[in-house]
């Protein structure tokens, strides 16, 4: 029962988002009075925030390990995250910044920043931006893998959260793609297929816990360093630019959100726990 809800929920995570954000670019984004890649992102790194720090956190500090180790794990954890992005196996930031540019670039200077990122991932096929995404939805399969074996209600929260901040980074994603291939359906399939790699990270992760009697503490650790890294060192970031005082309230409105709903909704699964 536990794996089958890990393959659903990382497929759902995985290629769920990739349709979402498919979803978002066609019906338009940023106009006004619609959801903008903003309120996304504010969304997102409220729910990872409050997904890592009032659910993960206490479920790993719940068990029989010493504090100070999965302090040292949870260093280390955003350490090893940091490297990876040094790395560029992640390709957050300048994907995000590419449905910036899709959504509200303008102009002679916004289309030469698009041109040249079109004209760049062409040259490699797109294929060394699915392989980083391949390499972050495995590891994301393998977090949600681990939250599931802890608690269903929590994997089912950390399958949520993975979602939620999949979707502003899918949508650079096909952004970027549909430069390079000019055919949406070609770039959803191949975001897709990247996505679908979470589903083998839940399989690989059920085993490594399984394997591993008593790390399970250490996976959470883990788990929550990834959620804290890419909101912190990613999402939030891109949403320190200059804002008007409206803008400004709501975005921190969207965060609120992300961090009261997943609150609310883990309160209501331990309650009924």
């Amino acid at each position: 029962m536990t794996l089958v809800a890990i393959i659903l929920a990382t497929l759902a995570a995985g290629i769920g988002s990739v349709w979402v954000a498919a979803a978002l670019l066609r019906v338009g984004l940023g106009g006004r009075g619609r959801v903008g890649p903003q309120h996304l992102l504010s969304l997102a790194a409220g729910a990872l925030l409050a997904t890592a720090f009032t659910l993960i956190l206490p479920e790993a500090f719940e068990g029989s390990v010493d504090a100070h180790d999965l302090f040292v794990t949870l260093l280390l954890g955003l350490v090893f995250f940091f490297l990876l992005d040094k790395a560029e196996l992640w390709h957050h930031g300048h994907e995000h910044s590419a449905a910036e540019r899709h959504i509200h670039g303008h102009g002679a200077h916004g289309h030469h920043h698009e041109q040249h990122h079109g004209h760049h991932h062409h040259g490699h096929g797109g294929w060394s931006l699915l392989t980083g995404d391949s390499v972050h939805c495995f590891g994301d399969g393998v977090l949600i893998a681990s939250a599931f074996i802890a608690d269903m209600r929590l994997g089912a929260m950390a399958a949520l959260s993975v979602l939620a901040h999949e979707v502003p980074h899918h949508i650079g994603d096909l952004v970027v793609l549909r430069h390079s291939s000019h055919h949406r359906s070609a770039a959803v399939l191949k975001v897709s297929l990247a996505g679908a790699v979470t589903a083998l990270g839940g399989l690989v992760g059920y085993y490594l816990v399984g394997l591993w009697d008593g790390a399970l503490p250490y996976f959470l650790t883990i788990a929550a360093s990834s959620f804290i890294y890419v909101a912190l060192a990613d999402l939030i970031p891109q949403l320190q630019k200059r804002l008007t005082a409206a803008q400004t309230l709501v975005q921190i409105a969207w965060l609120a959100a992300g961090i009261l709903a997943v609150t609310v909704v883990g309160a209501l699964a331990h309650h009924g726990h």
